[in-house]
């Protein structure tokens, strides 16, 4: 079963460094199977996170087909992709585009994360866009089975982790070009 994720947002009051209370709203992504389990899971989630009173504000299904955590990254960035297929009957090109969110700590280092992400990617793409979102923080579903733990366990060395640095390829391909007489 493919994951469906939520974006809450939750309004409460934050306690500044100087002191002053501050009420913010900020989202955050939940995986759930319902709007009731969203809005559940996402009052566990900030019952420990703040001991302040806080109100989910919103609650919509984000257009994500997949999450990608990466370690020492604090934001989130939605990619754009754009996979490309070639219609062998008419002969046109398709391009279908899915929106991935990557942790890094800026628009390169996002860059290249989904790079690395779709490295093993056997058809065409392209990125066309990459943006920073307001996302402060993904809580996916574990359900405690056994084998979940490990999953949870990656996923958390996974937020927290650095990707290798890209290797640049360097085409070394010759071609003959035709002799103009």
């Amino acid at each position: 079963m493919s994951a469906v994720w939520y974006e809450c947002k939750v309004k409460y009051r934050k306690t500044d460094e100087t002191g002053g209370q501050k009420v913010l709203t900020e989202p955050y992504l939940v995986d759930a199977l319902s709007y009731t389990e969203a809005e559940k899971r996402m009052h566990e989630e900030m019952a420990a996170y703040t001991s302040e009173e806080f109100k989910i504000t919103a609650i919509k299904v984000a257009n994500y087909a997949e999450i990608h955590p990466f370690e020492n990254a604090d934001r989130w960035f939605k990619s754009k992709i754009t996979l490309v297929a070639y219609d062998e009957e008419s002969g046109k090109e398709r391009k279908t585009s899915m929106y991935m969110l990557v942790q890094a700590n800026d628009v390169r280092e996002a860059f290249d994360n989904t790079l690395h992400v779709m490295k093993n990617t056997m058809g065409e793409y392209s990125i066309p866009a990459i943006s920073e979102t307001a996302i402060m923080d993904v809580f996916p579903y574990f359900s405690g089975e056994e084998g979940e733990a490990e999953m949870l366990e990656r996923f958390n060395t996974l937020k927290a982790s650095k990707p290798e640095k890209a290797v640049e390829i360097v085409d070394h391909m010759e071609f003959e070009t035709a002799v103009e007489e």
